[in-house]
């Protein structure tokens, strides 16, 4: 039972424990069903749990393994390398561990929280002390990637703020734009200062995570969601400077659209290729921020 909880194989496991019901049974290390799939992060075999009845479960949370670790301390240890390879980048890696910790911490007793095992550590410190490196590794790559961004938010800014003072068709001597009262010029002054404030925030955002302390709990919410706003703005950013760009070449081109459409065509074809490659980050991200109800099942149905 414990090596089908180990590889994740619920169906064999819940068979197994409506046949016998041995939710008692301990392994070698004096670890429970429950403590293994949390110590091999298990999520399926872990919400098992909340379809057990309370006094099966009161039973269940207060258990200790040999070395007198309860539920929160076996959440404290790092997963399995093949389970942290399952997110992408270690800072994801780092929130996946803190929601591992802060569920196991919300159903455990009060007494767990502050218990120390047989070498006198505590939930917390077990905890700490096993992700400094994936905490280390975790604000590398949000540095890199807000840095990376920082340069393609910084550029757009440059860009948009020239074109709002470089008008196309130019001034007329009154000092209004020639083109004042045509709609294509009306949609590149929108869509320039879209692209203009769009990206600005989405530099401050990833200036916020460069400043960042990089504590542990800040990759639990707090960083991933700057990261979220910041990637989010800048593919805004990026839409509408595509927009101001094709009415700029409505403006100049006027109704030659054998040049207009060749042209806008060409130029989407990078920033085409950036959003390609660098939405389904922004994807991911999101929904392991706010998706965790796909990971953790609380209203499970009673089953045993």
């Amino acid at each position: 039972m414990f090596e089908a909880t180990k590889w994740g194989m619920v169906e064999f496991v819940v068979e197994l424990l409506k046949a016998s019901q041995p939710l008692y049974y301990l392994n070698d290390d004096g670890r429970n069903v429950f403590m293994t799939a949390i110590q091999y992060r298990q999520e399926n075999i872990f919400n098992l749990l909340y379809g057990i009845h309370e006094e099966m479960k009161a039973h269940i949370l207060n258990d200790t393994d040999n070395n007198w670790n309860n539920m929160l301390h076996v959440a404290g240890e790092i997963a399995p390398h093949s389970q942290l390879a399952r997110v992408s980048s270690a800072a994801l890696q780092m929130q996946r561990e803190l929601q591992w910790f802060k569920e196991v911490e919300r159903i455990v007793p009060e007494w767990c929280k502050e218990s120390k095992n047989s070498k006198g550590k505590t939930p917390y410190e077990i905890f700490s002390n096993s992700h400094e490196k994936l905490v280390k590794d975790g604000g590398k790559w949000m540095r890199d990637t807000a840095s990376s961004f920082s340069v393609v938010g910084t550029l757009i800014i440059t860009i948009m703020f020239a074109a709002a003072f470089t008008l196309p068709g130019g001034n007329a001597q009154d000092g209004f734009p020639n083109f004042l009262r045509k709609r294509s010029f009306m949609i590149f002054i929108i869509s320039d200062a879209i692209s203009f404030f769009s990206a600005s925030t989405a530099v401050l955002m990833f200036l916020g995570i460069l400043t960042s302390r990089f504590a542990q709990e800040d990759f639990l919410e707090s960083l991933p969601r700057k990261l979220i706003i910041g990637l989010s703005t800048l593919f805004i950013s990026i839409a509408a400077m595509m927009v101001s760009f094709s009415a700029a070449l409505l403006i100049i081109l006027q109704d030659r659209w054998w040049a207009i459409i060749p042209i806008i065509m060409m130029a989407s074809i990078p920033v085409t290729i950036f959003v390609w490659l660098q939405f389904p980050l922004l994807v991911e991200i999101i929904i392991s921020t706010y998706a965790t109800g796909r990971l953790f099942k609380r209203n499970m149905k009673p089953w045993l």
